[in-house]
């Protein structure tokens, strides 16, 4: 079988515009041009953060690796991460017991806890310089009804044996100053910089005997047990395995029914005084639509986004840039009146999701050696992280029943409200 790749809808001006703060006191990998055609175990089309969290870990198992970007790596979705690590889902522990039954929900929560937790464990053996910082997160209600469904939410996880408490207003103004009628204060978060992650990950890898080569894949053959990608400049590579790894689509073939790509928009203003930070800085997620998001970062700026709306079209898109960040700015002035609000970063970029708040993650149905990591929603390296994990094992021969959860061809009980909500969407945008 064979699928041509159109790469040009991964583009990174298509993904992302603006420059983030990440990756300023980094040193980034050399890339090199194909001279010749080549051989490989394993091809990872994408060198954001997937491609490198692929990349280490699939050295780290003892195969040979190249890794394949046309553009600077790291420079498109990974780019426009805010990087708070997250174990929490898109959806709610309830919304995915509704979609899947208690047992599957619980059991995908606990997952994204423990990967979460592996990250962390592979930055601190490995001492990566990447303004990595365990943190707890506050998901706070957006009024007095999201405060009751968020009593029901952390009594769910109680019953999952997730950590975590509960704080209604008065604990929650008391404790971190914050005039919201609830919130789940929970541990096993964490934050850093994903530029420097990135490169770190691939120079790992490279040190491994991993390549990195500047090119374009322009057609992807799968025939028997090998597959044979054509780049633009005429060389073949051929390998036993390729993980696309490209952003949020996956250029030239069709996207899974559950998944949809959105845009989101964000700031980082000036260093504040230390002092007139929330309590533990922890990382703030407000259940709101549109939501909003704050975080700290190492040289005390606050980093806040959300606004998230189905704009994919990237001129449409970056017009928005203004206003939204200004509606930002408003939130956060609201949420936490002792912010700073000037900016001195403002970014926006596009991302996939899916109906279940849930990433796909494994092979192609119809090219069992291609694998596919995308559709991460608000949980990019987390998702990451465990999408190298699994694809790790599946190269490795070994099959789990959970990898179904987040399998390309899943059935989504959620489609019919996923569908609701374009309609929705369309409507705003209208």
């Amino acid at each position: 079988m064979a699928s041509d790749l159109d790469l040009d809808k991964s583009d990174h001006d298509q993904m992302v515009s603006g420059r983030s703060l990440w990756g300023k006191s980094g040193i980034r990998p050399a890339w090199r041009p194909i001279e010749q055609s080549f051989s490989t175990d394993v091809a990872v089309i994408g060198g954001g953060i997937t491609g490198a969290l692929v990349a280490e870990h699939l050295t780290a198992r003892g195969f040979s690796v190249v890794v394949i970007d046309r553009e600077e790596p790291g420079f498109g979705s990974t780019a426009a991460s805010t990087a708070m690590l997250q174990w929490e889902i898109d959806s709610t522990l309830a919304e995915l017991e509704d979609y899947y039954g208690f047992e599957r929900a619980a059991g995908i929560y606990r997952r994204s806890g423990a990967a979460v937790a592996g990250l962390s464990k592979l930055i601190a053996a490995n001492g990566i310089p990447c303004g990595f910082r365990p943190r707890n997160t506050l998901y706070l209600a957006a009024n007095q009804e999201g405060a009751r469904n968020m009593l029901e939410e952390r009594q769910l996880r109680r019953r999952a044996g997730l950590p975590g408490v509960y704080l209604e207003h008065p604990d929650l103004f008391t404790q971190f100053e914050l005039d919201r009628d609830g919130a789940i204060y929970s541990p096993g978060s964490a934050e850093c910089d994903p530029l420097l992650l990135t490169w770190a990950l691939i120079e790992m890898a490279v040190r491994r005997g991993a390549r990195l080569v500047s090119a374009s894949v322009a057609a992807l053959h799968s025939e028997g047990d090998r597959v044979t990608m054509e780049t633009d400049g005429g060389h073949l590579i051929e390998a036993q395995h390729v993980v696309l790894a490209t952003g949020y689509s996956m250029p030239g073939l069709d996207m899974p029914k559950l998944h949809r790509s959105s845009s989101s928009w964000a700031l980082a203003t000036v260093s504040q005084d230390p002092a007139n930070f929330w309590r533990d800085r922890a990382l703030i997620w407000e259940d709101n639509h549109p939501y909003l998001y704050m975080r700290t970062t190492a040289d005390n700026r606050i980093v806040a986004g959300g606004e998230d709306d189905g704009t994919i079209d990237p001129q449409a898109r970056n017009r928005k840039l203004p206003a939204k960040i200004v509606a930002i700015q408003e939130k956060m002035k609201r949420l936490w009146p002792k912010a700073d609000t000037r900016v001195e970063h403002t970014w926006c970029g596009t991302f996939g999701e899916t109906a279940d708040g849930l990433p796909l993650i494994g092979p192609l149905p119809e090219m069992l050696h291609v694998f596919a990591a995308y559709g991460y929603g608000g949980n990019g390296i987390t998702f990451s992280y465990l999408a190298a994990q699994m694809i790790g094992a599946m190269m490795a021969g070994m099959h789990r029943d959970w990898f179904e959860d987040f399998a390309l061809d899943r059935d989504g009980p959620g489609l019919r409200r996923f569908a609701e909500d374009l309609v929705r969407v369309g409507d705003e945008l209208r």
